[in-house]
């Protein structure tokens, strides 16, 4: 048994070892940050034949493992995934002198523009040196100054040799933490940056418009030219970085395309939709619901949804929102679109399911029991027993690629799917693999307007929203594509921005065959991995339909 001088003697040791690990963490904590600085006081200049940049990294929480472009006409920003976060890199792009006198030659389009991948390679290289040099000499500058400034201080103040560490242990333990901010920083940065750990690629005001909606939007090449070559320029680059850090899945071949919708209410922009569907060659369009606001059939007809619906040419897969019925029972607005030609209704009554495969894609789903004036109250618990009905009839059969049904909390309690796609919020959003689609039509023309704040403030229009869902010939997600937009009921559509995300940060895992569980074992991931590779899908495959009976009665399920 120790004496009370021996414990106390323990006691001191324990603390002077953690003061001495809590001094190393703040060194390396400020070696980071000087490095950090030196590269802001003194960026790097990189550059291709028509583009210069200065890149710097960044501490700031919002550009963590990202690159990001701003400039005048939008932000090009590039995001990537990893365990371990990453400094932020900021690059400020400037075009040489030398376009002007490319851009005087006619018929000089934005792909003859793009620098290539060996330029971008080159580029990407001496930027990297170029940051970790100076990353490197900034840590060592404020490492010089940490162990300089504890020198003064031992010298100033007289303490017995047996209780202060020797200079030169300080002196290596300063190098040993330098040398460990280095080292950590660069594997970080040199991991994160890769194509195989890119999660999304977005651009922003007008440059995000162009960027993305060149199938939307016609002669949009030759607006560009017209409203300035900087932008063309800007756009040249933009799809460069694309192309370079855009992973295989979203350049392989493609066997279905969706767009995702929801929350019509009621707003008649199926002309836009169907420019939508021509210029993205959307095999099928999916609406999560919430077609009309106060759930009739009359007020769909009055403003010609039925007959804009008939008008896209491609399958409309629809789901029953909260606003699409006026009781538990109420059938109208369902039973008026079983009538329109390309109309697939995936729950048509309370008793049965239809499964959709396109190009070898399935999409199964269910309808919100809920009804317009309904109490409102308690709505998660509502979608409970829709929910385990669905989970119920479906529980011998192949998940589905895609499953819709208008209410978060719905789609929440079904795990069984590739992705889960709602709406409802009026909001885009993205949680694992639940796609929330924002709102078509900014909320219709009945709720398009609301209050920020509610305290007198102008009225603002909500944006509106869509995505575009590319399959690959694997029958998973490659990419989805997000747009974001303001204006459509006026009949000026303002676009904000678009979003590219890999389809593998989504459907992280395969889709689950009848039987399989999703435990962490080995056996369940490898029954998952080959079940998934045992599937293709392709336009080739057409469409088909499954009816699938529910085996819980709507009146008596839990």
């Amino acid at each position: 048994m120790g004496t009370p001088a021996g414990s106390a003697r323990r006691g001191t040791g324990v603390l002077r070892w953690l003061g001495r690990v809590v001094a190393a963490l703040a060194v390396f904590v400020a070696c980071n940050t000087g490095g950090v600085a030196a590269t802001t006081l003194f960026p790097v200049h990189a550059g291709t034949l028509n583009y210069d940049a200065t890149l710097r990294l960044s501490l700031d929480p919002g550009d963590i493992s990202t690159i990001t472009a701003p400039t005048t006409f939008g932000n090009i920003r590039l995001e990537f995934g990893g365990i371990v976060p990453a400094p932020g890199i900021r690059a400020e792009v400037q075009v040489k002198e030398r376009i002007t006198e490319l851009l005087s030659r006619p018929n000089i389009s934005v792909r003859s523009l793009e620098p290539g991948p060996l330029e971008l390679e080159k580029a990407a290289t001496d930027a990297a040196t170029g940051l970790a040099l100076r990353f490197a000499l900034g840590a060592l500058f404020v490492a010089a100054l940490l162990l300089g400034g504890y020198a003064v201080w031992r010298r100033q103040r007289a303490r017995p040799a047996g209780r202060r560490l020797p200079l030169r242990a300080v002196q290596w333990g300063t190098v040993v933490t330098w040398t460990t901010s280095c080292l950590v920083t660069f594997a970080v940065v040199a991991w994160t940056y890769q194509p195989e750990r890119f999660a999304s690629f977005s651009t922003t005001g007008i440059l995000g418009a162009v960027q993305r909606n060149a199938d939307l939007l016609e002669g949009v090449e030759t607006r560009a030219e017209q409203t300035t070559p900087y932008l063309k320029n800007l756009l040249a680059l933009s799809s460069a970085l694309q192309d370079k850090y855009a992973p295989q899945n979203l350049s392989s071949p493609v066997a279905a395309r969706f767009l995702l919708v929801s929350d019509i209410h009621g707003g008649n922009q199926y002309p836009l939709m169907r420019t939508i569907v021509q210029r993205e060659r959307v095999d099928a369009v999916i609406d999560a619901g919430d077609l009309v606001n106060f759930g009739t059939a009359t007020e769909a007809e009055a403003a010609g949804v039925f007959k804009g619906i008939e008008s896209l040419g491609v399958p409309y897969l629809f789901v029953k929102g909260n606003h699409d019925a006026r009781s538990d029972v109420d059938r109208e607005l369902l039973d008026r679109l079983a009538k329109v030609p390309n109309v697939v209704l995936l729950q048509p009554d309370d008793t049965t399911y239809r499964v959709e495969s396109i190009a070898g894609v399935r999409i199964a789903g269910f309808n919100d029991p809920r009804w317009f004036g309904d109490d409102n109250q308690d709505n998660a618990a509502k979608q409970k027993p829709a929910a385990a009905r669905y989970v119920a009839a479906m529980a011998d059969q192949p998940s589905p690629d895609i499953l819709v049904s208008h209410e978060p909390a719905a789609v929440e309690d079904v795990k069984r799917a590739g992705i889960r796609v709602n709406g409802h919020m009026h909001t885009a959003a993205l949680e694992g693999n639940r796609i929330q689609v924002g709102t078509f039509t900014g909320g219709g023309p009945f709720s398009h307007f609301v209050a920020e704040g509610g305290n007198g403030e102008e009225l603002t229009g909500q944006p509106s929203a869509f995505d575009i869902a590319a399959f690959g010939d694997d029958c998973r997600l490659a990419s989805l594509t997000r747009y974001q937009f303001r204006n459509v009921v006026e009949g000026r559509p303002a676009y904000d921005d678009v979003t590219l995300i890999n389809g593998s940060r989504i459907e992280s895992a395969a889709p689950q065959l009848p039987g399989a569980t999703r435990s962490s074992g080995t056996a369940t991931a490898t029954a998952t991995k080959g079940a998934s590779a045992a599937r293709s899908c392709s336009p080739d495959l057409g469409r088909t339909t499954e009816r699938i009976t529910a085996t819980t009665p709507a009146s008596t399920s839990p």
